[in-house]
């Protein structure tokens, strides 16, 4: 009887159950201090441990045609064990990586110039929150060129309160801008400013402290003429600043020619057009014994770096306010006592005289001017009655035509009754883009009032802003050398 034979070992269906462990589950990083799992070999299932056989005994194929093997398919996996390639998780992983990189900048979808003119367009404020956004757009609002090109507007008032502080227009937060001004620390022990035109400051600043100077931008409580004399007083440089900038320069000391013996600079006035944000210019009258007014003047421009004289023609003088001045279009303009602006042209040298409006009485040097939206504004309030505020806007330079722009009662503004409480207020500022206008009680209360909508904002009611200097601010650097 013959033996029968063994039947021939089936090969199983099912890949080899190590292999196909490895293929449903995902490869993950090993722990921190673990061991990482050693690799299988090349070839699959070759190795020590290898069920089936290398790729080599299989006579060096990689794969077989499935219609000349005699070997069933392998059935397919249960629903539970579905494949998940390695390098397919992988790559989700970085493609998932690259949206949320896209999500947390959004600029970056933008082109360049188009992202730019976008900010152009984004006043100063918001544009300072954007960086909170992330380090890109901290990055990106830092940026020089996005803050020159960013719109600017009026962002608060710098004002003295024993030293220089500054309000924000809003009311809320801290200061828009340093008011310490510390960047001038490293060359000066005292300072204290003079003007603000636009966006720069004309500082005096002294090279040895002031007399019980509590700090660099600290000065005791009191009165000034209650301290004891002060020998440097009059040993101080004029300096010019751009607080958003601290870019600052002095200004070199003025000499007279021989025949203006009896001649001495007067006060300086700041002139800064945001139209041409890279160079300024002060001027200068000067007194004499023998002449009383305006006859002879000197200016100082950032573009020479240099003073200029400049005599009037006939030597007519002219009384101008001292007090305030105003630079629109490339000249200054100057109230005076009698019913006329003096302007003076800073490129031609050029004296003019403009008439001021009917009704209006300087004879109490009342009588105030301001730029607004391109144009010349003038106001003034009556001390008498319920104050009334007239406030004229000049149409044209040629004929010297105004219009009134404004009529409107100080007591019903502030809710006081001023024949009782003997208040009186003062108009100190306009805002530059629009119609809006700020007026002080000069006691406790500082308002704005809308003369298109006739709305009334409370600013400040404590008296501890009664009225300041108007800044915006203006991130474009000199030509000129300065520190």
């Amino acid at each position: 009887m013959t033996k029968q034979q063994p039947p021939p070992p089936v090969q199983s269906p099912l890949p080899n159950p190590r292999r196909a462990d490895l293929c449903r589950r995902p490869v993950r990083a090993p722990a921190e201090g673990a061991e990482p799992e050693e690799a299988m070999p090349p070839g699959g299932s070759g190795g020590e441990h290898g069920y089936g056989e290398p790729a080599a005994a299989r006579g060096g194929r990689d794969e077989e045609d499935p219609s000349r093997s005699s070997h069933p398919p392998p059935s397919p996996l249960p629903p539970g064990l579905a494949v998940i390639p390695m390098a397919s998780e992988m790559e989700k992983e970085k493609e998932l990586k690259n949206v949320r990189q896209e999500e947390e900048v959004p600029a970056a979808s933008f082109p360049a110039d188009a992202l730019m003119e976008i900010l152009s367009r984004v006043p100063c404020r918001p544009l300072c929150r954007f960086k909170c956004v992330s380090k890109e757009w901290l990055a990106l609002c830092s940026y020089s060129h996005t803050r020159k090109m960013s719109l600017q507007t009026m962002s608060g008032f710098f004002y003295n309160d024993h030293g220089l502080r500054f309000h924000n227009l809003s009311g809320k937060g801290p200061p828009m801008v340093d008011p310490d001004l510390s960047f001038l620390r490293s060359s000066y022990k005292h300072f204290c400013v003079t003007q603000c035109s636009t966006s720069l400051l004309l500082c005096k600043c002294w090279k040895v402290p002031y007399p019980k100077q509590l700090g660099w931008n600290s000065l005791p409580k009191g009165k000034t003429e209650q301290f004891f004399e002060w020998p440097e007083a009059d040993e101080f440089d004029y300096v010019v600043c751009n607080p958003a900038t601290q870019e600052w320069t002095s200004l070199p000391p003025i000499e007279l020619p021989d025949h203006l013996p009896l001649f001495c600079p007067g006060k300086y006035f700041l002139g800064f057009d945001a139209a041409i944000p890279s160079r300024f210019v002060v001027f200068v009258p000067l007194n004499s014994s023998q002449t009383y007014g305006l006859s002879a003047d000197m200016v100082y421009s950032s573009d020479t770096g240099g003073w200029t004289l400049t005599e009037h023609n006939d030597f007519s003088t002219y009384s101008i306010s001292y007090f305030e001045s105003t630079f629109l279009n490339n000249t200054m303009h100057f109230p005076t006592r009698y019913l006329e602006i003096v302007t003076v042209d800073m490129e031609r040298k050029d004296w003019r005289k403009i008439k001021m409006p009917r009704g209006m009485t300087n004879e109490y040097g009342d009588v105030s001017i301001g730029k607004s939206q391109g144009r010349l504004f003038a106001w003034h309030i009556k001390d008498q009655g319920d104050y009334q505020l007239s406030i004229w806007v000049l149409e044209n330079y040629d004929s010297g035509k105004w219009t009134l722009k404004c009529t409107v009662s100080c007591s019903k503004l502030f809710g006081t009754d001023c024949r009782e409480n003997y208040e009186s207020y003062s108009m100190f500022a306009i805002h530059p883009e629009c119609n809006l206008i700020f007026l002080t009680d000069n006691k406790k209360k500082t308002l704005s009032y809308d003369m298109d909508n006739q709305e009334v904002h409370i600013i400040c009611a404590t008296g501890d802003f009664l009225e300041g200097l108007p800044y915006t601010p203006s991130f474009v650097e000199w030509t000129s050398d300065g520190h």
